[in-house]
C-alpha cells in the first residue's frame, strides 16, 4: 500500500443547478519518497484533487487513506490535527503571514504542535539556512523577492516533519532562475531526506523534474507514467 491511496474519488460540484464533475472517479496510489507531477489543462480537476488528499475539501463520493488512515472519515477537527502533523502545503501564493518575520512564519506550526522553543528554534534555523536563507531570518515577507518568499513556504511545509508535501502550483509566480532554485531544493530534500512531494503544475520545468506525471483530463487520469 503506498503512502496515499485514492480510491473511486469523486468531486461534483453543483453550480446553478448544472453539474460540474471536478474529479471524475480517480483511483490512485503515491509510493513513500516519490517525486510526482500532476498536470492537465486548467479546470481538469488538479488543485480539487490536491486538497481533498489534503483535507481541506470533502469528496463527494469516494475515499482517501493516508498511511492507512482513511481522512474522508474524519471530523473537521480531526482533519486539522491530522494536516498538521502529516502534510506539509506550498501555495501558488505563498500565504505566507505578512507580519511574521521569515523565522516566525516557520516557527508558528511548531509552536501550534506544542513543540518545545529550544528545538522551534534549532529546527527553524536548519530549515532556513537548507533553503539558502539563513542570514534572513528575521526579514518579513514584504523584504523578501518571491523566490525567497516561496522557499519560506517551502521549509515552513517541512517543520512539521510532514509525512509528504502537496506543492500547488508552487512556481507559477516566479521568474526562471527562481524556479531553479526551488525545483533544486525540493529535489534535494526528495533525493536526501526522502520527503514526498506531489506537485500540481503546467510549469515544464517541473514536469522535467518530475519521476513520476500523472496527467489528468476532465477529472479522470489520462495517463500515467513513472520515468
Amino acid at each position: 500500500m503506498g503512502i496515499i491511496e485514492i480510491k473511486g474519488l469523486y468531486k461534483v460540484y453543483d453550480e446553478t443547478s448544472m453539474p460540474v464533475h471536478a474529479v471524475n472517479g480517480i483511483n490512485l496510489s503515491i509510493e513513500s519518497g516519490e517525486f510526482t507531477a500532476i498536470v492537465g489543462p486548467s479546470g481538469s480537476g488538479k488543485t480539487t484533487l490536491l486538497n481533498i488528499v489534503g483535507g481541506l475539501d470533502a469528496p463527494t463520493s469516494g475515499d482517501v487513506y493516508i498511511d492507512g488512515v482513511k481522512i474522508t472519515e474524519l471530523s473537521g477537527r480531526q482533519k486539522t490535527d491530522f494536516r498538521m502533523r502529516n502534510i506539509g502545503f506550498v501555495f501558488q501564493a505563498y500565504n505566507l503571514i505578512p507580519v511574521f518575520t521569515a523565522k516566525e512564519n516557520v516557527e508558528f506550526i511548531m509552536h501550534l504542535q506544542g513543540r518545545p522553543k529550544a528545538e522551534r528554534e534549532r529546527r527553524t534555523k536548519e530549515l532556513l539556512e537548507a533553503v539558502g536563507l539563513g542570514d534572513r531570518l528575521n526579514s518579513r515577507p514584504n523584504k523578501l523577492s518571491g523566490g525567497q518568499q516561496q522557499r519560506v513556504a517551502i521549509a515552513r511545509a517541512l517543520a512539521s516533519k510532514p509525512k509528504f508535501i502537496l506543492a500547488d502550483e508552487p512556481t507559477a509566480n516566479l521568474d526562471s532562475k527562481s524556479t531553479d532554485n526551488l525545483l533544486d531544493i525540493m529535489g534535494k530534500l526528495n533525493q536526501e531526506e526522502h520527503i514526498t512531494f506531489i506537485f500540481s503544475t503546467h510549469d515544464q520545468r517541473v514536469v522535467n523534474k518530475a519521476r513520476r506525471v500523472v496527467t489528468i483530463q476532465d477529472g479522470i487520469v489520462v495517463s500515467d507514467v513513472k520515468k
